[in-house]
């Protein structure tokens, strides 16, 4: 029984867009925390007196799950059983606000280990690091942007 108006499927896009971009973040920044510890565990055997330098980017690796978790709670709150007005353009525009913010978040955090042999490349990682997280706010903004394209399809 489904109180919405309209494609009784368009609920189903909606919230598939938010575990998207939850889960897809999340992959993201297991994967960066990964990396990255090993990147610690060897700068730990090699150069004891930089470890600090590198949790740098496992702290980067994890902002990637909290991009994924502020679109899904956009996401959700916008699917409202009560209102009986979520179209199917709403699901479709929830579902790629998803994708949107999740998918570069896979990627965002590849690089790290090279600092333990050669402590000069310190500066060049945080850049990469800093350009790589760039590409994951574009991804956060593109998603906001779609979400808050959910609703426009209703003749006011």
């Amino acid at each position: 029984m489904s109180n919405f108006a309209g494609d009784e499927t368009a609920p189903f896009f909606g919230f598939l867009g938010a575990a998207a971009a939850l889960v897809f973040s999340c992959m993201g920044a297991a994967y960066g925390t990964a990396k990255s510890g090993v990147g610690v565990a060897s700068m730990g055997v090699m150069r004891p007196e930089l470890v600090m330098k590198s949790i740098v980017p496992v702290v980067m690796a994890g902002v990637l799950g909290i991009y994924g978790l502020i679109i899904a709670v956009i996401i959700s709150t916008g699917i409202n059983p009560k209102t009986k007005s979520y179209y199917l353009f709403d699901g479709y525009a929830h579902l790629s606000s998803g994708l949107a913010c999740g998918l570069p978040n896979t990627q965002s955090n590849v690089c790290c280990r090279a600092n333990a042999q050669q402590p000069k490349l310190f500066v060049g990682m945080i850049l990469i690091l800093i350009f790589a997280e760039a590409l994951a706010l574009y991804g956060l903004i593109v998603g906001i942007i779609l979400s808050s394209r959910a609703g426009q399809s209703r003749a006011e």
